[in-house]
């Protein structure tokens, strides 16, 4: 599944490796905030606040430093040690601009006014020490009535903005592993069920992929780009992806086929004791056999098997309109039980503004180059 936005950021960054410690606050909740350098101390402290995402993962930072980006984490603690925030800020400059973003955090309990204030302010200072025209945050606050709706208020009191073009989805649907699978079937729709019996007659099978299989998911991912009109990154990109956070336990691959031929494909993620459903691919064949259904049941079987708790299927419309271009998408997802997650999305902080809308205004036709760019380079790799 491709992010919702583009990524067009293509310039190293010039942001130092090493961040000493910060000061303790002077303002605010008694908390202490210090750059965190150490991958078990970061994963072990991200992993105990509330909802941790893939996105805010050691692994993640780790691979994004490869393509261009800086990462910097940063820890809040009390004064009894115990974690009560943590935020990966990604780094990136291109044409003497730099950029600092959180995908998908910080991680915080959003429903406390001083804790999320005191956060923010630090992230704002962070991002200025380092020339950032803009910060930019993705937290999984529900939008709506109650605490969405009064975050929402005060992030525009503080000068924050919705970001124009989110690098990921605003929404998405979840599915609640800790039922049976007896209850996760009686849950999906009558046809899904029937579709995943429909495969399982027509000798659709499941099998789990390993390192030799990465080429053939690339392969299968840039078909389904071309068929389905969406802009891939690059090879590199995804054979890194898969093969870093497979190293480190926390990707695995799932692959349809049918007479030993594959037809389709799954990479499912997972961090704490979510699982995320970031890539899908598949070809032309066999597709009346319906194999996507059944790599999905897998998908959710096997990630309830492993002790998640939760199963996201990443993206969905941001408004239930089957004018949406990802209607379709919703409907399938749908099928499977899955529940609507609506956020407030992401959202900028201009910290240069005359940069700020300068880039708003010249960001959409670079969008526009990247994509044509973006479908000539998969073409010709996989011709």
């Amino acid at each position: 599944m491709p992010s919702a936005g583009a990524h067009c950021y293509n310039a190293a960054v010039s942001v130092p490796l090493h961040f000493a410690a910060l000061r303790t606050a002077t303002s605010g909740p008694d908390l202490h905030s210090a750059g965190i350098e150490s991958r078990p101390d970061w994963d072990r402290r991200l992993l105990a606040l509330p909802a941790p995402h893939l996105l805010q993962s050691w692994t993640w930072g780790e691979l994004k430093s490869r393509f261009g980006w800086t990462p910097f984490r940063l820890a809040w603690t009390d004064p009894a040690g115990v974690a009560r925030g943590a935020a990966q800020l990604l780094f990136r400059t291109e044409r003497g601009l730099t950029l600092a973003y959180c995908p998908k955090g910080p991680a915080v309990d959003w429903s406390q006014p001083a804790l999320r204030a005191r956060v923010l302010s630090d992230l704002i200072e962070q991002a200025r020490a380092r020339g950032a025209f803009v910060l930019k945050i993705d937290p999984e606050v529900p939008f709506g009535e109650g605490p969405g709706a009064v975050i929402e208020a005060e992030l525009r009191s503080r000068s924050w903005r919705r970001a124009p073009d989110p690098a990921q989805f605003r929404n998405t649907l979840q599915l609640d592993l800790r039922q049976s699978e007896e209850a996760l079937l009686a849950g999906m729709k009558q046809k899904w069920r029937y579709n995943l019996r429909l495969a399982q007659r027509h000798g659709v099978q499941v099998r789990e992929g390993g390192a030799p299989d990465l080429e053939l998911l690339y392969r299968m991912y840039a078909e389904t780009s071309r068929r389905d009109g969406f802009v891939i990154r690059s090879r590199e990109y995804y054979l890194d992806s898969w093969r870093s956070f497979m190293e480190r336990g926390q990707a695995q691959p799932l692959i349809a086929e049918v007479n030993g031929e594959p037809v389709a494909g799954f990479v499912v993620y997972w961090f704490g004791k979510t699982a995320w459903y970031l890539y899908g691919m598949s070809t032309h064949l066999h597709r009346e056999k319906m194999p996507n259904h059944l790599l999905h049941w897998e998908a959710i079987r096997w990630a309830k098997s492993h002790g998640c708790e939760a199963y996201d299927f990443v993206g969905a419309p941001d408004q239930l309109n089957e004018r949406d271009p990802m209607w379709g998408v919703y409907r399938f997802k749908e099928g499977f039980g899955g529940r609507f997650v609506q956020t407030i999305g992401e959202w900028d902080y201009p910290l240069r503004p005359l940069q700020y809308w300068a880039s708003r205004l010249v960001l959409p036709r670079v969008l526009a180059v990247m994509r044509v760019f973006g479908r000539r380079r998969v073409a010709a790799e996989v011709s």
